[in-house]
């Protein structure tokens, strides 16, 4: 079975990066002023961290020897580090960079674009890998995520 040229286009960077250039054309079309100056310092921190959480949570995976590839099968459950504070750390720090990006260029027009960037994210990827992470690992799984929010939190029940 040959695959769509376009399957590896429908990537979640490739979504971050038009999210970007989206935020970035609104900010060439309409300056704002709305955040002042501590949207770029606020932004300039939120991105930083996102890059943080990212390259931590990739490293993880590779250390456990597992795909980092949002339609690749895992070898292994990530549970710690990271990902006992966020089943999926590396969206999590794609948001933060989008946030971010919003504070920093000032355009709060776009603030609703994190929300949709959000769903599209759930519905085009996380859903689709918990599925699989659930047939991978069973019992595992569902515990690690009765105790770990998707997107962040703990639940210590």
């Amino acid at each position: 079975m040959t695959q769509n040229p376009l399957h590896w286009i429908d990537l979640p960077p490739v979504w971050l990066a038009l999210s970007l250039a989206l935020v970035w054309a609104f900010d060439q079309l309409m300056p704002w002023g709305l955040f002042g100056p501590t949207g770029p310092i606020v932004g300039g921190g939120l991105v930083a961290s996102g890059v943080a959480i990212m390259t931590v949570a990739a490293g993880q995976m590779l250390a456990a020897r597992t795909t980092v590839i949002p339609r690749g099968q895992p070898r292994t459950l990530v549970t710690g580090g990271l990902f006992a504070w966020s089943r999926n750390p590396i969206y999590l720090g794609d948001v933060l960079i989008l946030a971010g990006a919003i504070l920093w260029w000032d355009v709060p027009v776009a603030v609703p674009l994190v929300f949709g960037f959000i769903l599209l994210i759930q519905h085009k990827f996380i859903l689709r890998e918990e599925a699989v992470l659930k047939a991978a690992f069973g019992a595992e799984f569902s515990q690690w995520a009765a105790h770990t929010g998707r997107w962040f939190g703990r639940n210590l029940r």
